[in-house]
């Protein structure tokens, strides 16, 4: 069981986004895709993406830093748990001591060689599975297994569901979580390797994918829209893209480039519900060689100073 911290090589007390940071870090020189002839590589990023899900855990954070999990997410052992205590075993100084040495595997095998087999089960309370309520700890399930998956920027905007093919050939459809985002971690339980305690999980991190011409911002989407000069000037209803499809825009007259223009839940899936916008830059866009134009514009005088406002 490996120290998610020194996994992640990150002290005890760092923050959450240190932490973030360096698992990011990791994960990309560890990545499968960029390792594909070094196994060591796939193992080392298993780990990583395993103690990233550990310590980005609030509760299991807490838990294992209280000594209560440890850094496979087990429950830890009870005191003196496979090593007889604080010494070694039972071993009270001076005669008539009892030394059960090393061969009773935990507290359960000690009193049922004590009171033959069953016989501490027996009467109110009992020995139960164990001492006080301790009992043999659990198998430990199998490893868990790290997949990084590629999701389009419309899919994470509209939420559409992604196929993920895991290593036993099996198939997936997964549902993206309201406010995905690249980094966003997805646990599929006992999808891992198998283990004596049955199967581990599958970590799913996910990659948002840039788009050419939408930006992310927070749940915002940013884009430069190009439109003509007549456009701009005299007004006019042009087609947007958005995640979602082309939709029909106003551009008011007399616009200029710079203006914004919104429309209202074309963005990202908020955590806390409903979608953020889609803002749209108007960027005018000047004919080359137009004649026509270049002759108008030598017989018109503009009086007007577009940099005043610069003191300029």
């Amino acid at each position: 069981m490996a120290d998610p911290y020194a996994t992640l090589g990150v002290a005890r007390g760092a923050s959450e986004a240190d932490i973030k940071k360096a698992y990011r870090k990791l994960a990309k020189e560890l990545h499968p895709d960029r390792n594909k002839d070094n196994p060591k590589a796939a193992e080392r990023f298993s780990q990583v993406a395993s103690a990233y899900d550990l310590l980005s855990d609030k509760d299991k954070r807490a838990r294992f830093d209280r000594g209560e999990i440890d850094g496979d997410g087990n429950p830890t052992a009870p005191f003196g748990y496979g090593s007889g205590g604080p010494q070694g075993g039972f071993r009270p100084g001076g005669s008539g001591g009892f030394d059960f040495g090393g061969e009773a595997n935990d507290i359960g095998d000690i009193f049922e060689g004590l009171f033959g087999g069953g016989a501490g089960r027996r009467g109110g309370g009992g020995f139960s599975g164990g001492f006080g309520g301790f009992g043999r700890r659990p198998a430990a399930k199998g490893a868990n297994v790290a997949y990084r998956l590629a999701v389009a920027f419309e899919d994470a905007a509209r939420l559409t569901p992604q196929r993920i093919t895991l290593r036993d050939g099996k198939t997936i459809d997964l549902k993206l979580p309201a406010g995905v985002e690249s980094g966003t971690q997805m646990r599929l339980a006992g999808k891992g390797e198998e283990g004596p305690g049955g199967f581990g999980d599958a970590i799913v991190t996910i990659d948002v994918q840039p788009h050419r011409f939408f930006v992310r911002e927070g749940d915002d989407v940013r884009l430069d829209l190009p439109v003509s000069l007549s456009e701009a000037v005299l007004g006019a209803e042009v087609r947007v893209p958005t995640p979602d499809g082309a939709v029909m825009l106003k551009v008011p007259k007399g616009s200029t480039s710079g203006k914004v223009l919104r429309l209202k839940g074309r963005g990202f899936h908020k955590k806390a519900g409903g979608r953020g916008d889609l803002l749209v830059t108007l960027m005018v866009d000047l004919p080359v060689d137009d004649d026509a134009l270049v002759e108008f514009v030598q017989g018109w005088q503009d009086k007007g100073n577009p940099r005043g406002r610069m003191g300029v």
